[in-house]
């Protein structure tokens, strides 16, 4: 009786598996979605706002927050320029290979890495506005402010499952 059950519960967990594995997959021609211009302006405002919220600031620390907020809206502007030149460029490369052109398809390897140093070259200067810009506000915070600063402004990095990034590490290096 109990290998009767056992033989029976292995059936099912096959039969089971092989429904799973038999289910198509989703179409690479759907596209996914990607937020458009005015989707990332509001985004950047969202977590600017959700910034300074979260690090109640007193009045005196008020007078360093517009630096900071230029900074983060120019580092969110940057950003949104360089997805849409790499959008651009792959939106090429798929046309290129519809021609059947394969020689333009694809940049060799030296030109792929003078294109990744280029874009790792503009998001240090860009960061490193960002750090000259808060410099300022995070030396007037207490330690929870500057604790919250932290996490609500991570760079990298995971905490969990869940975690805030302004950026994504290699942004467009490819």
């Amino acid at each position: 009786m109990l290998k009767t059950i056992a033989a029976g519960t292995i059936a099912l967990t096959l039969a089971g598996a092989g429904l799973a594995l038999a289910q198509q997959a989703p179409s690479r021609d759907v596209s996914r979605w990607r937020p458009n211009a005015e989707d990332a302006a509001a985004f950047t405002d969202a977590r600017i706002a959700g910034l300074k919220a979260g690090l109640k600031l007193t009045a005196e620390q008020e007078k360093n927050w517009p630096a900071v907020e230029t900074a983060i809206r120019d580092l969110a502007k940057e950003r949104a320029e360089r997805m849409k030149e790499r959008a651009d460029r792959m939106a090429a490369g798929r046309e290129a290979r519809r021609g059947g052109d394969n020689a333009q398809s694809r940049p060799d390897a030296i030109a792929r890495l003078r294109r990744g140093a280029a874009a790792l070259t503009t998001r240090a200067a860009a960061l490193k506005k960002l750090a000259d810009a808060s410099e300022p506000l995070y030396n007037s915070l207490d330690d929870s402010q500057k604790h919250r600063f932290g996490v609500m402004l991570r760079m990298g990095g995971r905490s969990g499952a869940h975690h805030w990034r302004w950026q994504h590490r290699a942004d467009n290096a490819r």
